[in-house]
């Protein structure tokens, strides 16, 4: 099922909801969507409408709406304000209600293309994240995100053997130079708690955050870019997943890389829809 057709299901099921009485969003359009959807994961939530796959797959239309609508200029004042709304609409609605039987019957069988989905695109402004649920025992990549630092490509995401891969950045540096430590920069959320846009959405010195990668160790094969015979892997702690998923999808975060002549590669990343690449892999894998 190509992303077009998965996507057009989605949205006519979930604008089954429309039955329930929603009261129709100010804007059009992707806020819409992401209206409705969180009307759907509120009801859900309070009336445990679907099984957990459901669940997972509903979760990632629902971030990839949000994403899809900041990126259309709705304000994250109003996608919060409009999540809220939603929730108190389905506070208001029985869970024994038919119309939401109806609703609930609809999104079974539009996300169900989506639970035979092994793999699915994430477009962002710049770069998208790709993610794959096809079980592998060699090391594989679930959910990644190409950058380049010079002419070396540099991968990002989730990566390992088996279905528990780590957050991994696969480098593959042109010479014989080598890094000793690399980092993931963002924006401090104590500093700066609102989004950073200006210029290419990375946050000022001052104002960033860091995550040290807690080793590194040669790349298996199967993860290096097309072309490439050998890399590093970086691997970074798991607390970079929550620090990633703070950020606005428009907002940049970057990994550098540090040499001991003193200086510094970076390869800048779009926060993008990572969260709904996560959510769509915890679909479990096929």
């Amino acid at each position: 099922m190509t992303i077009c057709q998965t996507a057009s299901k989605t949205k006519a099921a979930l604008a089954a909801a429309a039955v329930l009485g929603l009261p129709v969003p100010a804007w059009a359009g992707p806020a819409d969507t992401y209206y409705e959807r969180a009307f759907v994961v509120a009801a859900d939530a309070r009336c445990n409408l679907f099984a957990p796959q459901i669940d997972a797959a509903l979760n990632a239309a629902t971030a990839q709406a949000r994403g899809a609508a900041l990126r259309s200029g709705a304000g994250e004042a109003d996608l919060a304000a409009a999540a809220a709304r939603a929730r108190s609409r389905a506070g208001t609605v029985s869970c024994a209600d038919p119309q939401l039987a109806t609703v609930r019957a609809r999104i079974d069988g539009a996300f169900e293309g989506w639970l035979r989905t092994p793999r699915m695109v994430f477009p962002g402004a710049r770069r998208a994240w790709t993610a794959n649920r096809v079980s592998s025992s060699a090391a594989n990549w679930r959910l990644q995100q190409m950058s380049m630092v010079g002419a070396s490509p540099v991968a990002f995401g989730y990566a390992g053997e088996g279905d528990a891969p780590g957050l991994t950045a696969v480098v593959s540096f042109v010479g014989r130079s080598r890094p000793y430590a690399a980092r993931i920069v963002l924006r401090d959320p104590i500093r700066v708690p609102r989004p950073w846009l200006a210029g290419d959405g990375l946050v000022p010195v001052s104002a960033q955050a860091s995550l040290w990668a807690t080793g590194v160790s040669p790349a298996d094969q199967t993860l290096l870019s097309e072309g490439r015979r050998a890399g590093e892997a970086w691997r970074f702690p798991a607390a970079t997943t929550a620090a990633l998923q703070r950020l606005d999808p428009r907002e940049t975060f970057a990994i550098e890389f540090h040499f001991r002549d003193g200086s510094v590669a970076t390869a800048k990343f779009e926060a993008g829809d990572f969260t709904a690449g996560r959510a769509f892999l915890a679909m479990g894998m096929l």
